[in-house]
């Protein structure tokens, strides 16, 4: 093979890449100011993390991280808008991954969970705690348990949104144990914890925060079980309903950032860099660990493939539990 090149061509080349790499820098340069949706109301757990990383973030890239909460439809109204948004590094999403591999099995999903999102990076591992309320006398899981089946219908147990995690393993206790809990939707955390502490109903499921620990030291929430790989540090008397036999109610959550699809690989890439480093800090880990939460991490691949595993596992169990949309 004979390679010939003239003189003026060879001369020009060095410039011509140059300049090529140079607009390709540009073009895929982080953006000045990054909207940061959250999927869920403010005040939650959900939202004081997402608010603590867009600081860091903010700190570590040199640009403005805007924290937008989009709460609703167990996340999927703001994974709707991060789908929707356009595909410049300019807007990022913090939720739970239900809204991508749950919630679509439930509803019909405004956007293609598969196909319009990009997983960017695991932020944290949070349990589900099972929590009674002062209108129960409950005070372990085995009496909730006994209670439901003596009343059917009357025990009603609160979750964060229809499709929410909470309410899947409401499902799996409903089918393991044989009872009838009337379910109770929330649009996110905080207003059913207000509502959590003022009794209106018996049970309530929900993921760790702040303002969980001294409402539960004071006894206003008794802690019945946990959704988690293993017993907290925290609540170490408090044991995980695989313990208690039901370990396909055993759930956790995992959030993460997300991008909108066709998101320019390298700023996925640099994104990902960013909030693993982010996590490694030891202020972000203590506040994660103050509210209950565990940091995660690693690569946007392994994100993207616990997802589609999730997905799948998930299919099998809202066919198994027969839920439907409303």
């Amino acid at each position: 093979m004979t390679w010939t090149f003239s003189f003026r061509l060879c001369a020009a080349l060095p410039a011509l890449v140059c300049c090529m790499a140079l607009s390709a820098a540009h073009a895929q340069s982080v953006p000045k100011t990054i909207r940061m949706v959250v999927a869920y109301p403010t005040g939650g757990v959900s939202d004081l993390v997402a608010r603590a990383l867009a600081e860091k973030l903010a700190a570590q890239l040199g640009s403005t991280v805007v924290v937008e909460n989009k709460g609703g439809a167990s996340g999927t109204i703001g994974m709707d808008a991060v789908a929707k948004a356009a595909p410049d590094g300019a807007t990022l999403g913090f939720s739970a991954i239900s809204p991508l591999v749950l919630n679509p099995h439930i509803a019909k999903s405004p956007f293609d969970p598969l196909k319009d999102i990009a997983p960017v990076a695991s932020v944290m591992y949070s349990p589900v705690l099972l929590l009674a309320t002062e209108a129960t006398g409950t005070r372990d899981f085995r009496t909730l348990l006994d209670d439901a089946r003596a009343r059917p219908g009357a025990v009603r147990w609160a979750t964060s949104g229809r499709a929410s995690l909470g309410h899947i393993v409401l499902e799996e206790l409903r089918s393991g144990a044989g009872v009838d809990i009337t379910h109770i939707p929330y649009k996110g955390g905080a207003q059913q914890l207000n509502d959590a502490l003022g009794g209106q109903f018996e049970i309530l499921s929900i993921n760790p925060g702040p303002a969980l620990a001294q409402h539960i030291s004071s006894g206003k929430l008794r802690p019945l079980a946990v959704g988690a790989p293993a017993r907290l540090a925290s609540l170490p008397k408090v044991p995980t309903l695989a313990e208690l036999g039901y370990p396909a109610a055993n759930l956790s959550s995992v959030f993460g950032i997300f991008a909108p699809a066709n998101t320019p690989a390298i700023l996925i890439a640099k994104y990902n860099v960013e909030i693993n480093k982010a996590l490694e800090s030891p202020d972000l880990r203590a506040r994660l660990a103050a509210a209950g939460n565990v940091p995660t991490g690693g690569s946007a691949d392994a994100f993207g493939d616990e997802i589609a595993s999730e997905y799948e596992s998930n299919e099998r169990i809202v066919k198994a539990a027969g839920l439907k949309s409303d």
